[in-house]
């Protein structure tokens, strides 16, 4: 047994290393291609179980005068693992992402909270789905791992050094076990308990995520306890467990809670069975695969970026791949070389405080270059034209000189456009992107009619009672209806007789649950009432008409008109449609755009089918209300008695799959006005 622990505590284990390599490879495979290696993604966890068991082994037996001796060398050791480059990479990055995404904020944002070890806690905030297609967008995505670790950094020396575990007493061993094992016991059920009602949360949080890293030290402790379990696990043959490990990563995502659980257990498995004379062994032993495990870190860190700057510009394409591929290498070969390597092993000040100082000082200087960044006139970096490919320049719309329009992406919009003549005729815009897409034909009402316009376009309304999982617990929900409500009563405030108000947001995803579960599996949404009753569309459509009735009365008694826009033509016969960036003409995208260029079509049918029940619930509300009017685009927008198109008389009238392009708004615009004059 002595020499199984002095084993532990001296020798360097380069297969665990090579078990690194396989980790990272995986989740490259899986990022490049989800199709080839469905639950690649796996890899993280794996990366977590390895992290408890070299964090566990690198403590055993490591002399400490105190308890701040010891506290001061594990934090410094870890910045000097993390922080260089975790910085570099963030920095140059950053950078390279405002070149090429337009409205590059979620981006920025998500990497300086990365700087912290918050990364995931941001992305929680933002209801973000991992597995969406959206998340591969955002270059810092990937740091969420990275949050979760530092995270558990925070608690682990704490209770490594109070079970006596660090201070290296008699029965410190078993108490460290005792309490990680109580520990992981309440992180498994805590992540059982979330995944199906709140996946994210149970994605993304490091309690949900303990017992991955805790299994790592367990599985240290019992080999240095408990030879006998050492013993025994070295008979499974490797190859096995390597074979069932891949054989996971084919499991459907229906289940995914139980193949986290079956790769931490096998990884677990496969770190007591790497011995010697396997087979196994001398493959991951070899000195390529090593080196690949050595240099896993800062390949995570750069695999990610390089294929979400490509996916903005490029592409990702068979023939790109080796090119891909060779930068990510050569990157993270830099990176280790000159950036991991030297700093780690260098003694930076000889003072450890120094160390602790100056690397807090770097994140600090650090992020406040990135909000330098953020805060820095919109478009500045951008390699392209700025204009055509965010839609976020209404100055054209709304006389800026005069009036004030708060400028994120085309679904985070709030403008004020005040009338040029002094008439005090106003017109208020509220919804989602839906709305968004609307601006130009906004700006056409105010030149030409010279009504003044407000436009909100920061989320859905009304909205109504939604979990889902991506984040929105009932409680959450029901914040965010009274938050919108909130926002339309502010907006109701500076209101008028006469004036009016026009909702618009894509109604069938918010309302009809079954279409968008058919299309989107992984963004569902679940709609329930306040009480937390489960609602159908059905139910959630009834709903909706009772909050438009109670807006209706609200809005009549103060002789205020108010328009909702029927749902627009949606494509959803469209394999893989553009995002709407992709859209654009640029010269750094010369591959993606070229599709976003041809047209495509559905049956005219199927497009009217999925909005049946919000369009025959507008038309029950405008018959039953004098001050509610519909207006319904459909038919201009899809003239043709078979099929709707993007192209309409030669013009592009849409941006993606679902929104309407700035020509596609202003072609609204002698139809809107017509209506406009009627109901005054």
């Amino acid at each position: 047994m002595q020499g199984a622990q002095t084993r532990s505590r001296t020798k360097y284990r380069p297969e665990i290393d090579g078990l690194r390599a396989f980790a990272v490879i995986a989740v490259i495979i899986n990022h490049f291609n989800k199709d080839i290696l469905p639950g690649g993604y796996l890899g993280v966890d794996i990366f977590f179980v390895i992290s408890g068991y070299v964090i566990t082994s690198s403590l055993f037996g490591r002399p400490s005068k105190d308890f701040k001796d010891f506290i001061s060398g594990f934090y410094e050791r870890r910045i000097k693992r993390l922080v260089p480059a975790l910085s570099v990479f963030v920095l140059i990055t950053s950078i390279a992402i405002c070149l090429f995404n337009p409205s590059p904020g979620l981006s920025l944002r998500t990497g300086l909270t990365s700087l912290f070890g918050l990364s995931n806690l941001y992305l929680l905030k933002q209801s973000t789905d991992y597995f969406a297609q959206s998340t591969e967008l955002n270059v810092f995505t990937h740091t969420w791992s990275l949050g979760v670790e530092e995270q558990f950094y925070i608690l682990f020396p704490f209770l490594i050094w109070f079970s006596g575990f660090g201070r290296q007493t008699k029965n410190g061993a078993r108490n460290l076990f005792l309490a990680v094992g109580a520990l992981t016991i309440a992180s498994l059920v805590g992540f059982l308990y979330l995944y199906p009602k709140n996946q994210p949360a149970a994605y993304f949080l490091m309690p949900s995520r303990f017992w991955e890293m805790a299994a790592g030290c367990l599985i240290f402790i019992g080999f240095q306890k408990r030879a006998s379990i050492e013993q025994l696990l070295e008979k499974v043959p490797p190859l096995l467990v390597m074979a069932l490990i891949v054989g996971v990563m084919y499991l459907p995502m229906s289940m995914a809670a139980t193949s986290s659980i079956a790769v931490v257990v096998l990884s677990s498995i496969l770190i007591a069975c790497l011995k010697k004379q396997t087979a196994a062994f001398k493959v991951f032993t070899n000195p390529k695969v090593v080196y690949i495990g050595l240099i896993s870190y800062s390949l995570y860190l750069w695999h990610w970026g390089v294929l979400s700057i490509s996916r903005w510009t490029i592409g990702i394409h068979w023939w790109s791949v080796p090119f891909q591929v060779a930068l990510m290498l050569g990157l993270a070969v830099a990176s280790y070389r000159w950036i991991e390597t030297p700093l780690r092993k260098r003694n930076w000040f000889g003072k450890r405080w120094k160390t602790l100082v100056v690397g807090g000082g770097v994140l600090i200087t650090l992020s406040g270059g990135l909000y330098a960044i953020m805060k820095q006139p919109k478009g500045l970096l951008y390699a392209g034209n700025f204009r055509e490919a965010t839609n976020d320049d209404y100055s054209e719309y709304f006389n800026a000189t005069r009036n004030k329009c708060n400028m994120g992406t085309y679904s985070t919009t709030n403008c004020y456009a005040h009338s040029s003549n002094g008439s005090t005729q106003k017109l208020l815009l509220l919804g989602d992107s839906h709305a968004g897409h609307l601006i130009p034909l906004m700006g056409e009402i105010y030149a030409n009619l010279d009504i003044g316009v407000i436009v909100s376009t920061s989320g859905h309304y009304p909205r109504l009672i939604q979990s889902n999982n991506r984040g929105l617990t009932i409680k959450k929900s029901i914040q965010r209806v009274n938050e919108s409500d909130q926002l339309f009563n502010k907006f109701l405030g500076e209101m008028n007789k006469g004036d009016i108000v026009v909702f618009s947001s894509r109604w069938e995803h918010h309302l009809h649950e079954d279409f968008y579960n058919l299309e989107h599996k992984s963004m569902s949404r679940k709609l329930f009432s306040r009480e937390g009753k489960r609602l159908s569309h059905v139910e959630a459509v009834n709903l909706f008409e009772d909050k438009i009735d109670e807006i209706a009365k609200k809005l009549q008694f103060r002789g205020i008109r108010l328009v909702i826009f029927a749902p627009i033509p949606v494509f959803r016969g469209v394999e893989n449609p553009p995002d709407s960036w992709a859209c654009t003409q640029e010269w750094f995208r010369p591959f993606i755009s070229i599709k976003c260029s041809s047209n495509y079509n559905e049956e005219k049918e199927n497009v009217k089918i999925r909005n049946k029940y919000i369009s025959n619930s507008l038309t029950k509300l405008s018959n039953r209300h004098e001050n509610v009017y519909m207006y319904n685009p459909f038919d201009l927008l899809c003239p043709d008695k078979r099929i709707c198109t993007t192209l309409v008389d030669g013009k592009k009238l849409f941006r993606d799959d679902d929104h309407l392009s700035r020509e596609g708004a202003k072609y609204l615009f002698d139809d809107f006005k017509d209506f406009l004059l009627r109901i005054i």
